[in-house]
């Protein structure tokens, strides 16, 4: 037990904030089944839409009596009330840990609170022992089912749209962003804009500045562009059901006329590619450093470093992942005991600040603040590198602690 504790850091948001993200513009009731502490700890920490924008998010504040002796009455008496009051687009129920280690039937509770009243309702795999990236990718494959009709408890309530048959502007889905992962600091704004400068059009955005009925449109995309491992399986389900095929990548400003290329060719051939896997000689490099964050932004981020500053940075992955998604060298560690001796060999480091306790002084330290890691705490300092101002000064300061 002892690699599963954190002594100094914090540690990454958990798999019920990441379904709480995903769902949070779109018009749904999302209830965390779990006395109190989740819901309060996503809306104050991890949540930077949370006092401009309204969510119908709730908690059931389950309390001892009813958690030992399996009382579910109240906790469905209080959603079947609430939702014929909110009328929300659907109904999301996910258990915390408490829930979960009392085995909870929760599909059971998500069929009676549809059958009562007349929502859809569902539920997820979460358990809060999870990441956040984990509730990201369970919640997008599930609308993803939604949106291609494959999903049972969770219909469409219109026909699913087809792809134009006429000549038109390649149109592509964004799949796999949301404020953990990318802030609210424009970043959506200049993927979008990076994305018409090319010739593309936004068929729909996954799931920040959008609705549920723009996402219910994806089938129509000629190509989806996964921007977190949340993303994944969103983009698997819509090639298996669509045949929409994708290329995985963030556009940072030195990959974009790469990653535009690549959608073109994607959208074109149907052979799906990971942009930041397309270099691998890394012993061509001066020097190399550390780079600690989630897998697609973090190895995209790498790639475009390599290009800026002929260094190489090897990636750290703390959160759940796949291995079809990793560089030949990427690390998988998310522990203290593990993390300490990578930091300990590395010249430089790039990673969110609250890592700064534990990485050994004669190391260059480059903060890159991470929300879904240290929530709001940095939030001013996220940088944009999507946009080339923004990629311009990041990079100017990793040359100056470098120098």
């Amino acid at each position: 037990m002892l690699n599963q504790t954190a002594r100094i850091i914090s540690t990454y948001s958990a798999d019920t904030f990441g379904v709480c993200s995903t769902f949070f513009e779109l018009g749904g009731m999302i209830v965390i089944h779990d006395p109190s502490g989740c819901n309060s700890t996503y809306t104050t920490h991890d949540e930077p839409r949370w006092y401009t924008q309204d969510a119908k998010i709730y908690v059931s504040a389950l309390n001892e009596q009813d958690a030992v002796l399996g009382r579910d009455e109240r906790f469905l008496k209080d959603v079947i009330e609430t939702v014929r009051q909110q009328q929300p687009r659907f109904v999301c129920l996910i258990p915390s840990q408490i829930a979960f280690l009392l085995s909870t039937d929760m599909k059971a509770l998500a069929k009676i609170v549809a059958e009562k009243t007349g929502v859809p309702a569902f539920t997820l795999p979460t358990n809060s022992m999870h990441y956040y990236e984990r509730g990201i990718y369970l919640a997008m494959e599930k609308l993803a089912r939604h949106v291609t009709g494959t999903a049972e408890d969770w219909p469409r309530e219109t026909p699913r749209p087809k792809k134009p048959s006429a000549p038109h502007q390649c149109a592509v889905n964004l799949l796999g962003i949301t404020p953990q992962d990318f802030s609210i600091n424009g970043s959506d704004a200049s993927i979008r804009s990076w994305l018409d400068r090319e010739g593309f059009s936004v068929q729909s955005c996954w799931s920040l500045g959008t609705t549920l009925q723009s996402i219910e449109t994806a089938p129509a995309a000629d190509v989806n562009l996964v921007l977190s491992y949340g993303g994944l399986g969103a983009a698997r389900v819509l090639q298996e059901v669509c045949g929409i095929p994708y290329v995985i990548g963030v556009p940072m400003a030195p990959l974009q006329e790469e990653l535009a290329k690549a959608l073109r060719e994607t959208a074109e051939t149907g052979h799906t590619r990971a942009l930041y896997l397309s270099y691998s000689p890394y012993d061509d490099f001066e020097e190399s450093g550390l780079l600690i964050g989630e897998s697609v932004y973090a190895q995209s981020l790498s790639y475009a470093l390599e290009q800026k500053t002929n260094r190489h940075y090897t990636c750290i992955i703390p959160m759940e992942t796949e291995p079809i998604l990793l560089r030949q060298d990427t690390l998988r560690a998310t522990d203290e005991k593990d993390l300490q001796p990578l930091f300990d060999q590395a010249k430089d480091i790039l990673g969110d600040p609250m890592y700064a306790p534990i990485l050994p002084e004669t190391a260059r330290f480059i903060p890159l603040p991470h929300e879904g890691f240290s929530g709001r705490l940095y939030e001013p300092k996220i940088p944009n590198l999507i946009d080339a101002e923004g990629f311009s000064s990041f990079l100017a300061q990793i040359k100056g602690a470098s120098s």
